[in-house]
C-alpha cells in the first residue's frame, strides 16, 4: 500500500515538472512569436506609411496640378465675364432718343457713325459727325449772343442738363468767363428768380414734410457712391437773405465749381437744398415760388430735421465730405461746432472765406514786405465770414511765434452798431471772443482812427460802406493800403476796383468777393484779384475724397492756404494781383489737394492706405470732360 502510494508520489511531481516544462516552452514560443508578429507589425506599419506618404505625395502633386488647371480656368472664365461684363455695359446704354436724353452720357452731333447704327440714333440726329471742339464753337457762339448775365446763366444750366461732358468742357476751357455766370454774382440773381426760371430739377429737395422719412428721399438719389455734398437751408443767401428752397441755386453752382476747378467727378456730387420754410413774405406770396409754403422751423423742431439729414446722409454716404453753405450766422456756427468731429464736413462761409482771405494777405504781405504778423485788420462786419477769417489769421500769426492774446489784440470789428467792445450788452455769441477792452465807437471812419490798420476787410453786406474819406483815410496811414470789398454779390460790395485804385492813388492792393475788370490808373494796368472761395474749397474737398479723411481740420484750411499763396508769381505781384489767375485755377486745386491729402494721411485722418506718389494719385482722380467710344 505504501509502496503504491509512494509511486503515485513520484508521477505526480514528474508530471508536474514536465507540466512546468511545457508551460516554459510554450511561453518563450508566445513570447518568440508576440516578437516576431511586433516585428512584423513594425515591418508593415513602416512599408504603410511609406506607401501612405508616397501615395500623399502623388495625390499632392495630382491636387497641386488640378488646382493650376482650375485656376486657369477660374482666371479664364473671370476674363470671360468681365469682357461679357463690358459688353453688357456697352449693350446697357439707353437708345434712341434715351439716350439723346441722357445728359450723362448725351454726345449730341459727336455721336460717330457705328454709334449711330448701334443705338439707334441714324434719323434722330443730323447726318454731320461734329468734334468737340467745333460743338464747343457753337456752343461760345450762341452763348455770346444772350444779352444779360441771367440769359447767359439760363443757356448754360440748359447745356449742363442736356449735355455734361460739352458744359464742362465750355466751362473749364473759358473759366475766366464762366465762373461769373455760374456762380458769383449771377448766381444770386438766378436764386431770387429760381422759381420764374426753373426748368429741369437738379440735386435733392428735402422738405420739413418729409421728417421721419429723410433717409428714404436720400436714397432716391441715383448715384451711390456719393464724395461730396454741397447743402444749403436757403437763409442767408450770399448777401440777398432768406431765399428758401430758391437758394439750390448755390449747391449745384458749388458743386460744378468742385468738377470745373478741381476735378471731381460730377457723379461724385450731390447737390442738397433743406427746405424747412422762409420768412421771406415776397416769396410765400409768388404763385411761382417752389418749396413749401411756411415759416421757417426753429428751435428743437429745426435741431432734429437736420440731425435726421446728418444721420441719414452718414448712413448711406459713410465716406462722403458735407459742405455747409449759406447758412444764417445764428446756425451755421453751432451746427459747425456740433458736427465737425462727428463727420467728415466744414463751412465755407466761415471757413473757405477764411482761407482765401488769409491766402490773400499773405499775396499782399509778399508785395509790402510785411508778414502776416505784421498786419492789424479791421473788419466791416462781424458775421460768419468775418469771425471766420479772423480766427484762422489768429491762427497763422500763432504758427509765426505770436501769441494768441496778442493775436487776438490785432483784430478789430465793426458792426451794424459800430465798434465791437465788451461793454456792449447786445452782442452774439460769436463776437464775444473779439469783444475788446476799449471805449464803444460808433463807426468804421472812427475805427479806423483807433486801430490804424494795415488792412480793411469787408464783410458785411453792405454796397458802398468804403467811401472815398474811408479809402483815403487809409492811403495816408499806409504806404501799400490792403482793401479787400469782399461782399457778394457785384452790386453789394462796399467798393469798386476803379475807386480802390483812384482812391489811393493806384497804392492799394485790393482785392473783391465779386471780379472787376482790370484797372488803368494813371498809365499802369492793375489787375484785381478775385478772392473767390473756389481758389480754396473745391482742391481742399478733392483731397479730402481722395484720402477719405475723417474729418475737416482748421490745419487743413492753413495748409490749404499756403498751398495757394505760394503759387502766385512775382510777375503777377506787380500787377496787383495776389492770387494766381482763375485760368490756373485746376493747377491750383491740384496742389491744394495733394497737401490736404498729405496731412490728413500724416495726422491719421485717412481711411485710404497712403500711395507712394500722392500727387500722381491726384491728377490721376481729376475729371477731365472728353467723349468716349461707345462700341
Amino acid at each position: 500500500m505504501k509502496k503504491a502510494a509512494k509511486s503515485t508520489k513520484k508521477a505526480v511531481r514528474r508530471g508536474a515538472k514536465k507540466a512546468q516544462k511545457m508551460q516554459k516552452t510554450t511561453a518563450r514560443k508566445v513570447k518568440r512569436a508576440a516578437k516576431k508578429a511586433k516585428k512584423t507589425a513594425r515591418r508593415r506599419v513602416k512599408k504603410a506609411t511609406k506607401a501612405a506618404k508616397k501615395t500623399a505625395r502623388t495625390g499632392a502633386k495630382r491636387v497641386a496640378a488640378a488646382t493650376t488647371k482650375a485656376t486657369r480656368e477660374l482666371k479664364k472664365r473671370a476674363e470671360a465675364r468681365k469682357r461679357a461684363t463690358e459688353g453688357r455695359a456697352k449693350s446697357a446704354l439707353p437708345t434712341s432718343t434715351a439716350l439723346l436724353h441722357d445728359a450723362r452720357i448725351n454726345k449730341g452731333t459727336a455721336f460717330s457713325e457705328e454709334e449711330r447704327d448701334a443705338y439707334r440714333l441714324r434719323g434722330l440726329l443730323p447726318p454731320v459727325v461734329n468734334t468737340i471742339e467745333e460743338q464747343l464753337n457753337r456752343v461760345l457762339e450762341n452763348y455770346k449772343q444772350k444779352p444779360t448775365p441771367l440769359e447767359k446763366y439760363i443757356f448754360m444750366i440748359a447745356l449742363q442738363d442736356r449735355n455734361e461732358t460739352l458744359f464742362y468742357r465750355t466751362v473749364i476751357d473759358n473759366i475766366y468767363d464762366m465762373m461769373p455766370i455760374i456762380y458769383t454774382p449771377t448766381v444770386g440773381e438766378a436764386c431770387a428768380k429760381f422759381g420764374h426760371i426753373f426748368r429741369q430739377p437738379r440735386g435733392l429737395y428735402i422738405s420739413a414734410k418729409h421728417k421721419g422719412h429723410i433717409a428714404r428721399v436720400l436714397r432716391n438719389w441715383p448715384e451711390k457712391d456719393v464724395g461730396v455734398i454741397v447743402v444749403t437751408d436757403g437763409e442767408r443767401i450770399l448777401g440777398l437773405g432768406d431765399l428758401g428752397a430758391q437758394g439750390m441755386g448755390i449747391p449745384i453752382g458749388k458743386l460744378s465749381l468742385y468738377t470745373a476747378c478741381a476735378g471731381v467727378h460730377p457723379r461724385l456730387t450731390l447737390p442738397v437744398t433743406l427746405d424747412v420754410g422762409t420768412d421771406n413774405e415776397e416769396l410765400l406770396e409768388d404763385e411761382l415760388y417752389i418749396g413749401i409754403r411756411q415759416k421757417r422751423l426753429r428751435g428743437a423742431e429745426y435741431d432734429e430735421f437736420v440731425e435726421e439729414f446728418i444721420t441719414a446722409a452718414g448712413r448711406l454716404f459713410p465716406e462722403a465730405l458735407i459742405q455747409f453753405e449759406d447758412f444764417a450766422t445764428r446756425n451755421a456756427f453751432r451746427l459747425l461746432e456740433k458736427y465737425r468731429d462727428r463727420i467728415c464736413t466744414f463751412n465755407d462761409d466761415i471757413q473757405g472765406t477764411a482761407a482765401v482771405t488769409l491766402a490773400g494777405l499773405l499775396g499782399a504781405g509778399r508785395i509790402t514786405g510785411q508778414d502776416i504778423t505784421k498786419q492789424t485788420l479791421l473788419f466791416l462786419g462781424a458775421g460768419e465770414a468775418g469771425i471766420g477769417i479772423a480766427s484762422l489769421c489768429v491762427s497763422a500769426m500763432t504758427r509765426e511765434g505770436m501769441s494768441q492774446k496778442e493775436a487776438m489784440s490785432r483784430m478789430w470789428f465793426v458792426d451794424s452798431k459800430g465798434l465791437v467792445v465788451k461793454s456792449r450788452k447786445d452782442l452774439a455769441e460769436h463776437k464775444l471772443p473779439y469783444a475788446r477792452d476799449y471805449e464803444f465807437l460808433p463807426d468804421l471812419a472812427a475805427a479806423i482812427e483807433a486801430a490804424k490798420p494795415t488792412a480793411i476787410i469787408g464783410v458785411s453786406g453792405k454796397a458802398h460802406s468804403f467811401t472815398e474819406p474811408i479809402v483815403r483815410r487809409m492811403a495816408e496811414i499806409n504806404e501799400r493800403p490792403i482793401v479787400f470789398a469782399l461782399s457778394n454779390p457785384t452790386s453789394k460790395a462796399e467798393c469798386t476796383a476803379e475807386q480802390a485804385y483812384e482812391w489811393t492813388d493806384g497804392r492799394c492792393i485790393f482785392a473783391s468777393g465779386s471780379p472787376f475788370d482790370p484797372v488803368t490808373y494813371k498809365g499802369k494796368r492793375h489787375v484785381p484779384t478775385q478772392g473767390n472761395n473756389a481758389y480754396i474749397f473745391p482742391g481742399l474737398g478733392l483731397g479730402a475724397v481722395i484720402s477719405r479723411a475723417k474729418h475737416v481740420t482748421d490745419d487743413m484750411f492753413y495748409v490749404a492756404t499756403r498751398a495757394a499763396a505760394d503759387l502766385t508769381t512775382d510777375e503777377e505781384l506787380q500787377q496787383g494781383s495776389i492770387l494766381p489767375p482763375l485760368e490756373a485755377i485746376r493747377e491750383v486745386s491740384a496742389a491744394i489737394a495733394a497737401a490736404v491729402a498729405e496731412y490728413a494721411w500724416d495726422e491719421g485722418l485717412a481711411r485710404r492706405r497712403r500711395p507712394k506718389d500722392i500727387m500722381a494719385l491726384v491728377r490721376s482722380q481729376m475729371y477731365y470732360p472728353e467723349y468716349h467710344s461707345y462700341v
